[in-house]
């Protein structure tokens, strides 16, 4: 876990990075991207007593993705050695399990980052075992969305040029195929990745 932690951190700097590179120093609100995220994440749960609804469990696991990028991001900028932020991560975010009560969970969540304006490990750890999400889950979706994003700015994304669709599917869809096909334990995954899906969009040129 503490290696694969240590890539995700590696990786949430670097794209970090390429957005600016001084972005330490930019004081960046990502209490306020994860609160947001929380409602919408909600929004994919259900919490509407006046009409029928079913949680959308992968849509709820796209967002806590999500929250996991800005949680990274803000837990980088701390600047503690990476070895100290990996322990920590990795005691918080396996000793915890949901309460039984998602929603609930949910609130508290967001409501201790707006508080705190920071974020804390063990809260998100309840909320993936409240839809029953693993670390290898988390992990494998965190650095497909990662080395795709940064896919997409490699051919074309930024100026038009990238095609979103190959062979009638979207990107999204031959991520979750080639994710499937890799070994998530390897020290090359995310290069691995990054090569497979370079062979399947040239394929489709």
């Amino acid at each position: 876990m503490k290696e694969q932690i240590l890539t995700m951190l590696a990786l949430q700097d670097s794209m970090n990075q390429r957005v600016h590179p001084q972005w330490r120093a930019q004081g960046n609100a990502w209490y306020r991207a994860i609160w947001v995220e929380c409602a919408e994440l909600l929004d994919h749960y259900g919490w509407k007593w006046w009409k029928k609804q079913e949680p959308d469990t992968e849509q709820v696991a796209l967002e806590l993705i999500d929250i996991w990028h800005f949680g990274l991001s803000h837990m980088l900028e701390s600047g503690k050695p990476l070895d100290l932020l990996s322990a920590e991560i990795e005691r918080d975010i396996a000793s915890t399990a949901g309460s039984g009560d998602f929603r609930a969970d949910v609130e508290d969540f967001a409501a201790n980052v707006l508080q705190s304006k920071g974020f804390n490990v063990a809260g998100f750890a309840r909320l993936m075992g409240g839809v029953n999400m693993s670390f290898e889950q988390l992990y494998s979706g965190y650095v497909g969305k990662n080395v795709l994003n940064f896919f997409r700015q490699d051919h074309g994304y930024k100026d038009g040029t990238y095609r979103k669709t190959w062979h009638g599917k979207e990107d999204n869809e031959h991520l979750v195929e080639v994710l499937v096909e890799l070994d998530l334990t390897s020290s090359r995954f995310k290069e691995d990745l990054y090569e497979a899906l370079k062979l399947r969009y040239l394929q489709t040129a």
